[in-house]
């Protein structure tokens, strides 16, 4: 049995963090390390087919409830039916190893996974035959299983999986955190160029910045303190993070109000600092008083094979509408 880091140990260490911070007297609302894969998990991700995805109208509305700050969506996983997280920051569908163990691997590691806190078990690649939430339906839809059990615990529900950032890429989507519903349209090659949701029509509502996807990670880029910073989009974390490391002219523009303890599942303790961003700047909006965890982030540039300078999570996402055309890499955020 060997020990190496890989996007599963990483992600359960986060999901743990995220989930129980709250719980935490000396903890952060929380802290989400971005779901980060090594160099071989990348390679196994090369294998991942885009599933085949339907839906019954052209504009649906996926109703969703919370889980402290992870959007909760029903879904059914061939005849299994129950909650499901909305995780961008996951790269594929994720199963929980607790109901799917039967379901036969179709390849990849199962053995015990080192991670940054401790080692956690993933269950390896398999199919399901069918998904759907809502009007949306897809088929052949490969998945990566791992043990959910510690983020059940500390949320008080039952937790299927993850629906992560492939299964969206054939989508433009609205999350509307004040009416619990996203709005989701799926984009196909009959519409025109120009297509855009009757959310979308009054341009004076919101305005438009580009994103990227790289390797199924949705990320975009903000500017603080005159610097040019690169994020991960992720609706699975439920703080904002940024990288301890970068230039002392960027921390000027942070206020430190406290430090705190994050836990991970490997029960190691590590201390960070909570405060609030004065101003971010992302396309030609300025974000003010934006709450953000700061920490080392060195791991994210060895499990990427780059550096990212932080995560947003639900701190910056629920602050506003915000929606997403994945086809055409854009992201609208409401003023």
């Amino acid at each position: 049995m060997h020990s190496r880091p890989s996007f599963f140990s990483c992600l359960c260490w986060l999901l743990f963090i995220s989930a129980t911070a709250g719980l935490q007297e000396s903890a952060a609302s929380a802290y989400k390390q971005g779901n980060s894969c090594d160099s071989k998990f990348r390679g196994s991700l090369a294998h991942f087919q885009d599933p085949v995805v339907t839906t019954d109208s052209s504009t649906c509305i996926i109703p969703f409830s919370r889980a402290g700050n992870l959007i909760i969506i029903r879904a059914k996983v061939d005849t299994m039916e129950g909650n499901f997280i909305f995780d961008t920051g996951a790269p594929t569908l994720v199963l929980n190893t607790t109901y799917f163990r039967d379901y036969p691997a179709t390849g990849g590691d199962t053995d015990e996974q080192g991670g940054i806190t401790g080692a956690v078990a993933s269950g390896g690649h398999t199919t399901v035959s069918s998904l759907t939430f809502g009007a949306v339906k897809y088929r052949g839809v490969e998945a990566d299983r791992i043990s959910l059990g510690h983020l059940e615990s500390s949320k008080g529900i039952k937790i299927l999986g993850m629906l992560g950032m492939q299964l969206f890429k054939q989508f433009e989507l609205i999350i509307a955190y004040e009416k619990s519903i996203i709005y989701i349209y799926l984009i196909s090659r009959k519409d025109p160029a120009d297509y855009k949701s009757d959310l979308l029509k009054d341009e004076s509502k919101y305005i438009t910045s580009s994103v990227d996807l790289v390797e199924n990670k949705l990320i975009t880029s903000a500017f603080m303190s005159g610097k040019k910073l690169s994020f991960i989009i992720d609706t699975g974390a439920e703080s904002n993070v940024i990288d301890s490391r970068l230039p002392n002219k960027v921390f000027e523009n942070i206020i430190i109000n406290r430090r705190v303890m994050l836990t991970g599942t490997g029960n190691k303790k590590i201390e960070a600092l909570s405060g609030n961003v004065n101003k971010m700047t992302i396309g030609n909006q300025d974000i003010n008083n934006l709450p953000v965890i700061v920490t080392n982030l060195k791991k994210l540039c060895i499990s990427y094979a780059r550096c990212l300078d932080g995560m947003l999570g639900f701190d910056f996402l629920s602050q506003q509408k915000i929606g997403f055309n994945f086809v055409k890499r854009k992201m609208y955020i409401w003023k």
